[in-house]
């Protein structure tokens, strides 16, 4: 069953815990006060305080980071994500005061301290692929879509569950938030799918389109000075639809799954397909303006970077690309020695990446040039995040933990002792 709250009561225990000033307080179940609105007048902030990739643009670029010189793991939180499906994973995010929040595809989203400290767990319904989005977190609320199908609401301070909303049979993607909705792409079996946009605080259904077609798993961008919403699909379409009214525009086809999120800049829109090349496609008329061809198919999703000019994006021919932004020619390339699905993070001076060697890497973003990588136990296909100079990855399960079929076993064939996925904080060497 759908679980919601009104938006008349909503309100109106906004109104009341305004005036007895107990807004930030914990309440009894039934008489839950949703802390999310910091005004009286039941307003929802306009921007999420944290979005996959940045923002809605998602560009995945952070020019004010900066990441260790001589890295070490201080520590790792296990149970994480234990499944095989190739897909990239959820990636840990930072919300207001320095902590970390990290789904994963056992059905929990964490909230973990800089220390390592789980503060709370909170799972989604049982279903075999747990969650693969990452989430968006807005007056004190995170929203996160699982693969049973539903858009969540936790409260971020307990983990408590605000709302659950029934959407389709699955969603792979992560939500973005503008306005008081939150935008997400949905599938279902058929294969088809949807894009949908909620009600941030009811969790009601305000918008759909049934458009997309055969599961679509890639994020959706909002660009506002194109007025263009984006997403792409597994049939091969990246999909357009004029923002903020939600008139669909156009189409534009590869012919093959688009799997990863939508970056825009510049009135375009840049994204991978499965037909083995990298675009940027115009968002007014969904014209190509420049396509890139690797030796594989792409499935990470670009970082664009205005300062440099330079697009950033990762592929299965286990290249890191930095490409040219008005034409797409080729800058420098880095070979992990393994596939790229995650997304890409630029820092001030560099660019992570993980890749299915097992390593989270770092290296110079004008030159290419390696800086570090550091080792986990299975394929890293999260997106970095890089948080008061510490570096936080994501990782699946070691290939002997899935042979094994549990986290104590070994690998018959190796005599590996299996590990499943965790969460890594990466420091600087002695700070640990």
């Amino acid at each position: 069953m759908d679980e919601r709250f009104s938006r008349r009561a909503f309100l109106g225990a906004v109104g009341a815990g305004a005036a007895t000033g107990i807004a930030g307080c914990q309440v009894a179940p039934g008489e839950t006060l949703d802390r999310r609105v910091e005004t009286g007048d039941g307003s929802l902030a306009a921007l999420a305080e944290t979005q996959f990739r940045g923002g809605l643009q998602r560009r995945g670029v952070y020019p004010d980071a900066t990441i260790p010189t001589d890295p070490e793991v201080e520590w790792t939180i296990r149970e994480i994500n234990t499944g095989d499906h190739t897909a990239a994973k959820a990636s840990p995010i930072e919300v207001p005061g320095g902590d970390v929040v990290v789904p994963g595809d056992n059905r929990e989203i964490r909230r973990v301290t800089p220390a390592g400290e789980v503060v709370w767990t909170a799972t989604v319904e049982r279903t075999g692929r747990g969650i693969h989005g990452t989430p968006a977190v807005v007056d004190g609320t995170v929203y996160i879509g699982a693969y049973d199908g539903a858009l969540y609401a936790f409260d971020l301070e307990s983990g408590e569950r605000y709302w659950r909303t029934k959407l389709g049979d699955a969603i792979g993607s992560s939500p973005g938030y503008h306005d008081g909705t939150v935008y997400i792409a949905v599938e279902y079996y058929d294969p088809s799918g949807a894009m949908f946009g909620v009600d941030a605080v009811t969790g009601e259904v305000e918008w759909e389109d049934q458009r997309p077609t055969n599961h679509p798993h890639s994020t959706c961008a909002i660009d506002r000075d194109a007025g263009r919403l984006v997403v792409g699909s597994n049939d091969g379409d990246l999909y357009a639809w004029s923002y903020p009214d939600l008139e669909f525009q156009w189409t534009f086809s590869t012919g093959e799954p688009i799997k990863g999120p939508i970056a825009t800049a510049d009135g375009s829109a840049f994204f991978g397909s499965w037909d083995e090349t990298v675009y940027r496609v115009a968002l007014d008329e969904g014209v190509e303006e420049w396509s890139f061809e690797p030796e594989d198919m792409v499935m990470s999703g670009p970082s664009v970077e205005a300062e440099t000019d330079t697009v950033y994006v990762g592929t299965h021919d286990s290249r890191l690309y930095a490409l040219d932004v008005a034409d797409g020619g080729e800058r420098w390339s880095f070979d992990t020695g393994g596939s790229l699905i995650g997304c890409p993070t630029v820092t001030s001076e560099h660019v992570l990446v993980g890749s299915y060697d097992h390593n989270c890497y770092a290296v110079e973003k004008t030159t290419g040039d390696e800086v570090w990588g550091v080792e986990g136990v299975g394929v890293v296909s999260s997106a970095p995040l890089v948080a008061d100079g510490a570096v936080y990855f994501t990782d699946r399960a070691s290939k002997a933990y899935l042979n094994g079929g549990d986290g104590e076993g070994t690998d018959a064939g190796s005599g590996e002792k299996g590990q499943s996925g965790g969460l890594y904080k990466v420091v600087e060497r002695g700070e640990s």
